[in-house]
């Protein structure tokens, strides 16, 4: 059926308000006990996800859909020390020429090719709430909007990148042949799509499985998908699963594994199904014993379910900004932190060293990201010794161990895609490295 999205990816943009006019205190979003009605923000209408009511509703996802907790266990909070620095906002850089968007993607931001300062281009990406960390200390910290330091943004894809750090500390620990077909682990799938894939072309996008992430397109798969987990009502007349165990083995395939990179989230959700086969625990409790108790974070994070109660690893978490940063803090340091060794330093350097560049530049993302490579749900840039987690909306983390910086933000743009959202966004941490590591 044709499932038309509620992210308006391809409207006119004349239709998008500034991050100025969109601010959600401005706008009056959930006012008053009740809030007018055209200030009420609901997950029935798809107001929660739709631009510009997301820039209140990633915020607070939390409200609308159900979720358990990856818990930060009983210890201490990590200390973050701070040695603030004001002459950040003022760091200037030139926004790249933009790679395959579309014309009103183009004109709506209407700054490709220009030169902006850091603190400008909080405003262009839409920018909740951000963290920079140079050598361990926080030298920038900005909360607009609605967030707060305690605020659990949605992460949206920057989920993936945790199902796919703990899938390589299983394979590291030998829990895990990543070599293995996934019907080894998942006998369910043997006769869809992921049948015949490794847990390996699963981790790195490069399966041959029948699915489209193409949020411009009101037909991709990602529409009905979101339908099935629940993120999106579901439309009169959907017809499918309601979970993502029995649509996963739904699926089909329609290419070879292994050819070209190509980012789909269902990847993403075999892999969470991987992680409770083989370990017997649900991702949420694997990610708080592996990960999140270790980290000295200051909240418990969240992890969305469907009605199976399935985590969704395509785009399932949400957390606050400085624990993201404790997070990226931990694969900087070559996973030690916090006085202990959380994440072996084999895994970490195997994340670092990337994917097949060559399988990566044959896909869509491919001639917009020159020297850019996948891993485990990780983008990574061996040259520069750069991983990054991308979410939609603009929510990310960068990690620069060679420069000693870590930058984690939560955006809540109008334009959903990545795509059009590194043109200012890498340039601009390439400044803020350059500026921090020849500073005196």
């Amino acid at each position: 059926m044709m499932v038309q999205p509620r992210v308006a990816a391809h409207a006119q943009p004349a239709a998008h308000l500034s991050a100025a006019d969109s601010d959600p205190v401005k706008m009056g979003w959930m006012v008053g006990f009740p809030p007018p009605p055209d200030k009420r923000i609901r997950w029935a209408d798809g107001s929660h996800f739709n631009p510009p009511s997301n820039r209140w509703g990633l915020s607070h996802f939390h409200q609308f859909l159900p979720h358990v907790s990856i818990r930060r266990g009983d210890g201490p909070v990590s200390e973050l020390p701070r040695a603030e620095r004001k002459d950040i906002d003022a760091v200037t850089f030139k926004i790249a020429s933009p790679v395959d968007l579309s014309e009103a993607a183009k004109e709506a931001i209407a700054l490709f090719g220009t030169t902006i300062s850091w603190a400008q281009s909080l405003d262009a990406n839409y920018t909740d709430s951000i963290v920079v960390l140079h050598r361990g200390r926080i030298v920038y910290e900005r909360y607009r909007g609605v967030t707060r330091p305690e605020t659990q943004h949605f992460l949206m894809s920057v989920t993936k990148s945790l199902p796919g750090l703990l899938a390589e500390i299983l394979i590291d620990e030998g829990s895990m042949d990543e070599k293995a077909p996934v019907s080894r682990y998942l006998p369910e799938l043997k006769n869809s799509g992921f049948g015949d894939a490794t847990v390996r072309q699963v981790l790195d996008h490069v399966t041959g499985v029948k699915y489209s992430d193409a949020f411009d397109d009101p037909n991709a798969d990602i529409w009905h998908y979101a339908q099935v987990i629940g993120v999106l009502p579901r439309q009169p007349g959907f017809a499918g699963p309601d979970n993502l165990y029995d649509y996963l083995a739904s699926l089909k395939k329609e290419g070879e594994h292994g050819k070209a990179f190509g980012y789909k989230d269902v990847n993403t959700d075999v892999a969470g199904w991987l992680l409770k086969r083989i370990t017997g625990q649900t991702c949420a409790e694997l990610a708080s014993e592996r990960l999140w108790s270790k980290l000295g974070a200051e909240r418990d994070a969240y992890w969305v379910v469907d009605s199976a109660g399935f985590e969704i690893c395509g785009a399932g978490i949400g957390t606050t900004v400085r624990d993201l940063a404790r997070w990226g803090e931990t694969m900087r340091l070559g996973g030690r932190f916090n006085g202990q060794q959380i994440v072996s330093k084999a895994v970490v350097e195997k994340i670092f060293a990337g994917g097949d560049p060559d399988i990566f530049a044959k896909g869509h993302y491919g001639p917009g990201l020159p020297g850019w490579s996948y891993r485990s749900y990780f983008w990574v840039h061996p040259a520069e010794g750069v991983i990054m987690w991308k979410g939609l909306f603009g929510q990310g983390m960068y990690v620069n161990p060679r420069a000693e910086v870590v930058i984690a933000r939560n955006c809540s743009h109008w334009n959903p895609s990545n795509s059009a959202l590194d043109a200012t966004s890498l340039p601009a941490y390439a400044a803020v490295v350059d500026h921090l590591t020849k500073a005196k």
